[in-house]
């Protein structure tokens, strides 16, 4: 017997994804969304067409919207399902997710919501809870009636909406407008880490998802405001339609590594100038976004952490997200996820380096080489100020001074190099 989920955009159905009693998934578009010119692609590497697309086709977008690793583990055990079956996390957990789409049983609308005002407010007590319930339910799976509710990443996270700043669960089927990060428990001081990194972003000029450390009673964690959504003064919240660097070029998320086969930045530079209306400046922001992530330490930055955004202009890079000093932690792994130069470590570069991974991405050598040494001076410049922020949010102490150390460290060695 073949069930289905119909996948949705702005009150419209997109298309179906498919599976057959042999475990084969497909996904066709509708033909009234084929026959609509201005109606788009839920995919760079799913162009509107009237054949079916296959599992190898479909797969890396779908897998690409569920939780990874871990998280993907427990969330399955929770449901009661097999980790290794796409279609059926989909189904319980498909009704908000990164991007524009919603996924719904065949037959089934998603349900009409009027604005933020149907969400309620948690107590702390009740957050608390829910930060306690998260490790083995993510996502809070089957625990909250018609809460279903996605995102990519191996890190625990959730959906949430905020009501007047203060945290809400989305009712059924009403779009997130941020994602809660509790901190991750094998590391020290990540909530500050990441703020720390998205704050420095934005101070140098680097367009970053908002973010807010905060406390309740004890217990720290991050509010990311959703760039994939907009709220309009009457409260109604609209998704934005986006997808990771992984989807678009059809690679399964299991491979979000370079290393394991996944996007290098050649790739991925290519992806944006064949992808993006206007590509210069997302060649540009790219390219910062690499450089960045190199000075401020970050080595988890693999392709699942760039996206793409649709716009009203066209698609377009996607703000930085999930930035982190991953340098920080000496147990982590050190070598950069995609390599830039054909190196893999701060420690391995360079006077030349810049200018091999300029060759490499087609962009000016020694332009690169400028742009490495100006964002170093600018991180040391703002350094200071960001840090300030997060201290004064009530996360003083030796760890952020431990993380801006390691920060200041590395970019006075890019501007040696």
């Amino acid at each position: 017997m073949i069930k289905s989920l119909s996948v949705w955009w702005a009150g419209a159905v997109v298309g179906a994804l498919r599976i057959d009693e042999n475990g084969d998934l497909t996904f066709d578009y509708n033909t009234r969304w084929l026959a609509e010119p201005a109606k788009l692609a839920i995919s760079v590497s799913l162009p509107k067409r009237a054949e079916p697309f296959g599992r190898r086709e479909a797969r890396p977008f779908f897998a690409g919207l569920l939780p990874e690793e871990g998280q993907r583990e427990a969330v399955a055990r929770a449901l009661g399902v097999s980790k290794g079956n796409d279609f059926r996390l989909l189904e319980q957990l498909g009704g908000d997710v990164a991007g524009a789409l919603t996924l719904w049983p065949e037959g089934e609308a998603p349900p009409a919501v009027s604005g933020l005002d149907t969400a309620m407010p948690l107590e702390d007590a009740r957050l608390i809870e829910i930060l306690d319930t998260l490790p083995t339910r993510p996502f809070l799976a089957g625990l909250e009636e018609g809460l279903r509710l996605s995102l990519a990443g191996a890190q625990q996270k959730l959906p949430v909406v905020l009501v007047n700043g203060r945290i809400a669960l989305p009712a059924p089927g009403q779009p997130s407008t941020h994602i809660l990060k509790p901190p991750i428990s094998r590391l020290s001081a990540t909530t500050e880490n990441e703020a720390l990194a998205m704050r420095l972003a934005f101070r140098v000029g680097l367009q970053a998802a908002p973010v807010e450390p905060r406390r309740t009673e004890d217990r720290p964690y991050l509010l990311v405001e959703r760039y994939d959504r907009t709220v309009a003064a009457d409260g109604s919240v609209r998704r934005l339609h986006q997808e990771d660097f992984c989807q678009a070029l059809g690679i399964a998320p299991e491979r979000k590594y370079a290393s394991e086969g996944g996007p290098t930045f050649p790739l991925c530079f290519d992806l944006a100038r064949r992808a993006c209306a206007v590509p210069a400046p997302a060649v540009l922001r790219l390219l910062d976004a690499a450089i960045f992530n190199v000075i401020v330490g970050n080595a988890d930055a693999h392709a699942k952490n760039f996206s793409l955004l649709y716009g009203s202009d066209g698609i377009e890079l996607a703000p930085l997200y999930d930035l982190m000093c991953t340098a920080a932690y000496p147990d982590v792994h050190a070598k950069l996820a995609m390599k830039v130069g054909k190196r893999g470590m701060l420690e391995e570069f360079t006077p030349r380096t810049w200018e091999d991974f300029g060759r490499e991405i087609g962009v000016g050598a020694l332009f690169v080489r400028r742009r490495a040494t100006a964002l170093a001076e600018r991180v040391l410049g703002a350094l200071p100020g960001a840090a300030d922020e997060i201290a004064t949010a009530g996360f003083e102490g030796p760890e952020l001074r431990r993380i801006q150390d390691v920060i200041r460290r590395r970019a006075r060695t890019v501007l040696d190099l």
